[in-house]
């Protein structure tokens, strides 16, 4: 991070269509309505690149929008060397994709590369990948994302002294 008043989140899983998209944009609506989108860049990717330039998955893209969340214009890519320099934070959806996100930064980076559900408060660890299953899956998801995001909210809130969350 270049600019101290500015705090950049990247939120990762494998293919980026379904659960970092989600989390982008479920954390970009919680962002705007905080009044903090000109403080906190928000950006998503995939350590695999299996669905590159694809949109989210249509059955994320449906679960979000019931619950006013948009993942308009969001497009996968892969986690490239220049996001660990560019991102504070790397909020890593499941601890296989932290491993091999942690392969794959400098050392000097792995303070960074951190469990998104580390910021739920709960007993859960991951997010799981809704991908091969049904609509309770993204359901799930989005749960698990919401209060996540409300925790990682919280904190940036305190960091920069924005207010209440």
């Amino acid at each position: 991070m270049n600019d101290e008043s500015r705090i950049s989140v990247l939120f990762i899983c494998m293919g980026n269509i379904c659960r970092s998209p989600t989390a982008e944009g479920v954390f970009r609506k919680m962002v705007e309505d905080a009044g903090l989108s000109a403080t906190i860049e928000i950006d998503s990717a995939g350590t695999h690149a299996f669905h590159s330039a694809e949109p989210p998955d249509g059955r994320a893209q449906v679960a979000a929008e019931n619950r006013g969340y948009s993942l308009k214009g969001i497009k996968a890519r892969r986690v490239v060397d220049a996001d660990y320099e560019r991102f504070d934070l790397l909020l890593v959806m499941d601890d296989e994709n932290r491993q091999v996100l942690l392969e794959r930064a400098d050392a000097a980076h792995h303070s960074k590369i951190r469990l998104f559900l580390d910021y739920a408060g709960g007993d859960s660890r991951e997010v799981p990948d809704p991908y091969y299953g049904g609509s309770a899956g993204f359901e799930r998801v989005l749960d698990l994302v919401e209060s996540a995001a409300r925790g990682l909210l919280a904190e940036l809130q305190q960091k920069t002294g924005s207010g209440d969350a």
